[in-house]
């Protein structure tokens, strides 16, 4: 039985997990955090992905989280409306099909799935490997140390994996321009199944209420020309940052950036995408953000996750050896990876244009817009067909 140790236990990290343990692996998960990280802003499942949580039996949990948003309601300036859609007419979801449900949904579904036949480490990280030709010898930051048949990174955008194998960040790391600030606060604006978005030319703000919670998710958004990297690990100056660039704003840009500052769990990052010229080096690989984040504002970063699970564990699974499917699993995937990074490029964000001619260009085009056809949908979703790896 071939041991894999697996960092990240998100999204990508408990699926693969979920298909390996499947197809009779060894799987041990180490995770950063203290604990599985529950809430958090929705995400979207779509297309391809769809089918990969019906194969895990997933479909119907997940379903009883889908979260139904119903309305998205653009707003001026002065907070006065543009007009209202529901979100599958302006993503090119099909409605009935996907899903939607809080990213700590989607990951408890995952580790409930496996949490009693997978070893989970928490409160731990890999710092060091060594890899040759009878395994990969693991360092983590608690000082243990143990060999692997195979390491695969699933820790997302910043992965700490790639970094110790591929080098640093910025040889990959394609930023397109924005930058953006979640966090929670108090639905104090009587929302419901419903979200608000805010805009002026390269600064943007919405407010998200998942069903009819007492809370509800802000986010602030804005360009910027080059990535902030002195404020990736400094919550003072993220929070900083934002108030600055929105210190003369309206609407209720004042209490938003109140809450921004209060909440604890401010989550600070860039809308960049990760390109990798191969996925794999020796016994190691990437899978999901850590591999080829195709950014958030794609809407497939879950999707493309658990995809690149299914499609990696699939060809461990029946490959020769590790060097063969790690070579099959990206000659398959990296066509579908590509199409998804390529719904959005640098500076070409439909929701937060970033200046008076795009936002002009995109409120007249939300004013003639109604809904797409019943069985529209991006083809970039549904671009991959899975093959079936079940007699593994």
């Amino acid at each position: 039985m071939s041991t894999v140790l697996i960092s990240g236990a998100s999204i990508a990290g408990p699926a693969l997990a979920y298909w390996l343990h499947r197809y009779g692996f060894e799987v041990t998960v180490v995770e950063k955090a203290d604990a599985l990280r529950g809430g958090g802003y929705p995400i979207d499942i779509r297309g391809t992905a769809l089918d990969v949580v019906e194969r895990m039996g997933l479909l119907p949990q997940l379903r009883d989280a889908h979260i139904n948003t119903r309305l998205l309601t653009f707003l001026h300036p002065d907070g006065s409306p543009i007009t209202s859609l529901r979100p599958d007419a302006i993503v090119g979801g099909v409605e009935g099909r996907d899903l939607e449900v809080r990213r700590g949904d989607l990951a408890r579904v995952l580790y409930d799935a496996i949490r009693d036949d997978v070893e989970f480490l928490f409160t731990d990280i890999v710092t060091a490997l060594d890899d040759h030709a009878g395994g990969v010898d693991v360092t983590f930051r608690s000082g243990a140390r143990r060999t692997f048949d195979l390491v695969i990174g699933a820790d997302g955008l910043h992965s700490g994996v790639r970094g110790l194998v591929f080098g640093p960040e910025e040889r990959f790391h394609r930023y397109l321009g924005y930058c953006f600030a979640g966090f929670t606060m108090r639905n104090d604006f009587g929302l419901s199944h419903e979200g608000v978005i805010w805009n002026t030319p390269g600064r943007g703000a919405a407010l998200y209420a998942v069903g009819d919670s007492e809370y509800i998710h802000g986010f602030l958004n804005f360009t910027r020309p080059e990535p902030p990297f002195d404020a990736f690990r400094d919550p003072a100056t993220q929070r900083d940052l934002v108030a600055s660039v929105f210190a003369d704003a309206g609407w209720e840009i004042p209490r938003m950036v109140a809450a921004m500052r209060a909440d604890d769990d401010l989550f600070f990052d860039v809308v960049s995408q990760i390109h990798l010229p191969r996925w794999s080096a020796g016994r190691v690989a990437l899978v999901g953000d850590a591999g080829y984040a195709p950014s958030f504002l794609t809407g497939q970063g879950s999707s493309i996750a658990l995809v690149g699970a299914y499609m990696l564990a699939g060809e461990l699974a029946t490959a020769p050896d590790h060097t063969s499917a790690f070579t099959a699993y990206e000659q398959a995937t990296r066509p579908f990876v590509e199409q998804n990074q390529a719904l959005v490029t640098e500076g070409d964000a439909v929701l937060f244009p970033a200046t008076d001619e795009a936002l002009a260009q995109r409120n007249t085009a939300l004013r003639t817009l109604t809904a797409l056809p019943a069985d529209a949908g991006r083809p970039a979703h549904t671009a991959l067909r899975i093959p079936d790896f079940a007699s593994a």
